[in-house]
């Protein structure tokens, strides 16, 4: 099959400089998001639905000021998504790849353009993100996710078998799944949210998409945007709501084909129990596909570059406030170093400047909402009550106006201690001061502290110190970084995705995610059929 299209490259991310174009057409936008009260109702079979349960559309950074509210699904309107899912699924799946793809194409086109700044806005306000978090995530990458499956699906449908003969033709087919795909989304990441249920929707599936409640707006105008891009009516049936009410309901189905999930740990092994409980129900296996959480290493050798490693740990651990599944979350330094580490470390985070994304020149804003504060804060004491730990940055949380947390760095005297350990998704970085004579014995407590295994990096100057961290840490991590933070993985570059505790490690934004939402067929034609069931060794000794 012949690429309709040329081979897709990163969009590029624009900077937002003083007195740019961009800067200004995007300060309209958001005074314009502002100045509404958005209603973002459930969208199912090309209908808006309106329910008698609403929620606020929130600002993480500004309790005063609420964007608008958005309906909730109760189990019927569930019920009335899947029964669409269902109806779309016999004309979608017949759809031509080409097709399917022209219209993944023109909604990154449009994203790229017209729907760039409304987008990013609604990043910014509902989500609590930079300017340029806001843009590398809403923007680009989610434009590179919708132009890089494209060419992944023609990838994928090259791939045939090896031998045919002059008697024997033989192909695959590349077949959507029967059913429909649960895909669930988290709140910090817009590009996510808008690839849950496109890939799987890609492959000529339909989806069932659950957006996080706290990041409902950008979600929104995602669906929005596939309508205008010419999504047909009922493939991704968008279906805010809460958790609780959507979540059995979709999992008891007999059509679920698949679960498409990103997001807490315990939810996601959660569901897969429900699964279990339900597989005699269902009509076929369900794929189920997951990225959860992580606890992030940065392991320091004594001959990092001090400048390289301060840079990737104040931008890992407190880029959108350490709430990314790839945020640097610990760090090891060697005690040789520390000094020097310390006091560059100290004088840059004392820069870092932190409030409304609308002032682009804070680099940190709030997190997501109350229950991540309470949490965050609930770390930052424990910390600060333990004869283990010390606080040496930040460690103040203000909830007054918007829920603040300044970036707080913990140093340990126990590479154990609960914030090594665990899970925290804010703005916390644990350190643990190591001798570099126990390099190795380091590497392995590295591999062992947590469960999980999504991100990790490297600095060093020595390149057999690097090859001995990459070979000992081969599963500690899915993405594994060499003298850079952890996090900022691209489509196309670096397919994203952990295994243990982190996931099932698919790859987002690779064809190794595309193929877990297709079901092959295997055709052989016979063109020069047998006419006799007898085998020659069956023949009468001369």
């Amino acid at each position: 099959m012949s690429y309709p299209f040329d081979k897709p490259i990163n969009e590029p991310v624009k900077d937002y400089s003083p007195g740019s174009i961009e800067k200004e057409s995007l300060k309209q936008k958001l005074f314009e998001l502002k100045s509404q009260q958005i209603e973002v109702p459930l969208i199912i079979d090309g209908n808006e639905i309106k329910t008698s349960n609403t929620s606020t559309i929130d600002m993480p950074h500004n309790h005063e000021i609420q964007l608008g509210k958005f309906f909730m699904a109760s189990r019927d309107e569930v019920d009335l998504a899947i029964e669409s899912n269902l109806k779309a699924w016999h004309s979608w799946s017949k759809v031509s790849l080409i097709d399917r793809c022209s219209i993944f194409n023109k909604a990154a086109d449009l994203l790229s353009t017209t729907w760039r700044d409304t987008i990013n806005a609604a990043t910014m306000l509902n989500m609590s993100k930079n300017v340029y978090q806001a843009e590398i995530d809403a923007a680009c990458e989610m434009i590179d996710f919708f132009r890089f499956n494209c060419w992944y699906a023609f990838e994928l449908n090259k791939q045939q078998p090896m031998y045919s003969t002059e008697f024997v033709k033989n192909s695959l087919e590349i077949r959507p799944l029967e059913g429909f795909v649960f895909a669930v989304s988290p709140f910090n990441f817009a590009s996510i949210g808008g690839n849950l249920p496109s890939s799987p929707a890609l492959m000529g599936n339909v989806s069932l998409w659950k957006p996080a409640s706290s990041a409902v707006l950008p979600a929104y105008f995602i669906m929005k945007l596939l309508e205008e891009a010419g999504l047909p009516d009922g493939v991704i049936n968008f279906v805010p709501g809460s958790g609780k009410d959507i979540g059995p309901r979709a999992l008891e189905s007999p059509d679920l084909a698949g679960i498409h999930f990103t997001g807490s740990t315990n939810v996601f092994k959660g569901m897969w129990k429900t699964v279990g409980n339900n597989i005699d129900n269902y009509k076929t296996y369900p794929r189920i596909v997951g990225e959860t959480g992580g606890k992030d290493f940065c392991i320091a050798h004594e001959s990092a570059n001090i400048e390289i490693l301060v840079t990737a740990m104040i931008r890992g651990a407190f880029e959108y406030q350490g709430q990314k599944c790839s945020a640097m979350s610990r760090a090891y330094i060697p005690s040789t170093i520390w000094s020097e580490v310390k006091d560059l470390y100290e004088q840059e985070v004392d820069k870092i400047k932190m409030g409304d994304p609308e002032d682009f020149s804070n680099f940190m804003n709030a997190v997501i909402d109350k229950s991540a504060f309470d949490s965050i804060k609930n770390y930052i004491d424990h910390a600060s009550a333990s004869s283990e730990a010390e606080i040496l940055t930040g460690g103040k949380c203000d909830d007054s106006k918007g829920y603040f947390i300044e970036p707080t760095t913990i140093i340990t005297s126990n590479p154990k201690f609960k914030t090594m350990c665990e899970e925290i998704f804010g703005p916390i970085l644990t350190i643990y001061i190591y001798d570099p004579m126990k390099w190795d014995d380091v590497l392995k407590l590295i591999d062992n502290t947590s469960d999980y295994a999504l991100t990790g990096c490297v600095i060093s100057e020595d390149e057999d110190a690097i090859i001995n961290a990459r070979d000992t840490l081969k599963y500690s991590a899915g993405n594994f970084y060499i003298n850079d933070k952890p996090t900022g993985a691209v489509v196309g570059q670096q397919p994203f995705g952990g295994s243990r505790a982190s996931g099932t490690n698919d790859k987002a934004g690779s064809m190794f995610n595309l193929i877990r939402w297709v079901s092959m067929r295997t055709i052989k034609e016979t063109l020069d059929s047998p006419k006799d069931f007898r085998y020659p060794f069956m023949g009468e000794e001369e």
